[in-house]
This record gives C-alpha cells, structure tokens and sequence, in this order.
C-alpha cells in the first residue's frame, strides 16, 4: 500500500471533477450542468483547455476547488485506471469521488498533526483512514463517514491544545467583519464564517481556522504559516497577496499576484 498523495495531480486524473461533478452558475461557475456531464472545456485528453485563465474566463469555483489528491486516487487506485469514459454507472463513481475526498481531506489534517504534535490515536485513524481510501468502490460506499469524522475531530482539537493550551473564543459569524484591531493568535475560528472579512495584516498563528469560510476575506499581507488546518481550497477562495504568509505544504495561489497594494494593514502593528 503505497504512501497517499493528499495534493491534486490532475495528469493522473481523469477529469473526474470535470465530468462527476454539478456546476452551479450562482456558485462560480460561467454555466450551470448535471452531475456525469462533461464540462465543454475539458479536452479529449482530459484536460481543462482553459486551467490558466479560469477566473478570468468566469470559473472561479473550478478554481477554488481542491481534491486533496482524491481524484488520483480513484482513477488509479480504487477504478483501476479505468476512466468515466469507459465505465457505466457514473453515479457510483460520482458517489466514490465525494467519499474518498472527504476522507482524504481527514487525512491531510490528521498528517498535519503528526507533523506538529504527534499522538498515538491520530496516527491510529490515520492508518485506518489510508486502508479505508484502498478498498474497493462498493466498500467505500458503505463507508459511515460521520463515524470516523466524530472520531477525527476532537483528536485534531486536541493536537492545538497540547501545544498552545484552549483557543481563544471567537464569534461563529464574522461575514463582513473588520478584525485587524482584533487579536487573533490562538483564535478558535473553527466552522467560522469569514466571507469578506478583513484580516490584513492579522496574525494567525495557531489560529484553528478548519472548516472555517474564507471566500473573499482579504488576508493580504496577513500571518497564516502557522495557522492550524488550512487547505488549499480555503486559500483559493481568499484574496492575499505577495506579502502574505503560507504553511509550506500549500501553494500560493496564482491570482494573489495581481492583488492591489496592502492599504491599510492591520492597524495593531
């Protein structure tokens, strides 16, 4: 059983994302389709003919998505190597795919726990998890996520509580909000709305921000390096800049390049 890539290697995918998946206008998507209905970008070869000018081109939400490397795993692995194109019922492919990168998504938050603040049940779920994503399609399925979710989240909970004691409390709604006079190290954003919110030139250090929603929240030139269980999907959705900080595991995203000038910036400093 070899090692799980938990980043998204789309030369071996089959455009799974592209094809499984309902597209939404309303949600970031210049059209609105079904799920099993090939997106019209995607190549012969399975590739997105316009992946460098996606948001430009009206598909923000195709860049913002993140598999965590399920999409590989599935093509290669659970199929085979079998693509969409040659297999006959979709739905179940669709239904494994959101499976698997659910359970793919434990496992880079469980990975980072053993990276930051070792323990033996995270490591225990965590190799259970991996056997899990190698089982076959109709196994997964069967699959109670909300089981092993319940179990995943305090273990995660209380890697940041061994290093940095209980998070700071924090309101669950911060839509809108202007946070650059707030203190944010150690803050509990976990779940937390953020969309739009103001985190220029915050620090987020150890901040717990898993699950929490950043579409739209400007952290330009804010410290997220340190924060806990941030996801490259999570960064997709922000607006940041070259002065913002990353944990060295996720990737800056490319539209970050032309953000406007840090204006303003924390007013803390």
């Amino acid at each position: 059983m070899r090692e799980l890539e938990l980043v998204a290697d789309c030369d071996r995918c089959f455009g799974l994302c592209c094809v499984l998946l309902p597209f939404h206008r309303d949600s970031g998507f210049a059209v609105s389709k079904q799920g099993g209905e090939p997106c019209h970008h995607l190549s012969p070869r399975d590739r997105c003919e316009i992946h460098d000018s996606l948001r430009e081109e009206g598909w923000p939400g195709c860049a913002a998505f993140d598999c965590f490397g399920a999409g590989q795993q599935v093509s290669q692995v659970t199929y085979g190597g079998v693509s969409w194109r040659d297999h006959d019922d979709l739905g179940e492919m669709a239904a494994v795919l959101s499976v698997m990168r659910q359970l793919h998504e434990m496992l880079a938050h469980l990975t980072e726990v053993l990276r930051r603040s070792p323990a033996e049940d995270a490591a225990e779920m965590r190799a259970e998890i991996v056997a899990l994503t190698h089982a076959d399609p109709h196994s997964l399925l069967r699959a109670d996520l909300d089981e092993v979710r319940r179990r995943v989240s305090p273990a995660l909970r209380e890697a940041t509580v061994r290093l940095h004691g209980p998070g700071r409390p924090m309101p669950d709604d911060l839509a809108g909000a202007d946070l650059r006079d707030q203190d944010l190290l150690r803050a509990d954003l976990r779940g937390a709305l953020l969309i739009g919110a103001d985190l220029r030139g915050c620090d987020l250090s150890h901040a717990d921000l898993l699950g929490a929603d950043l579409r739209d929240a400007d952290v330009r030139s804010a410290r997220l390096a340190d924060a806990w269980f941030l996801s490259q999907a999570q960064l997709n959705t922000a607006r940041g800049d070259a002065a913002t900080t990353v944990p060295a595991h996720l990737t800056r995203p490319g539209h970050w390049r032309d953000a406007p000038a840090q204006d303003g910036g924390s007013r803390t400093q």
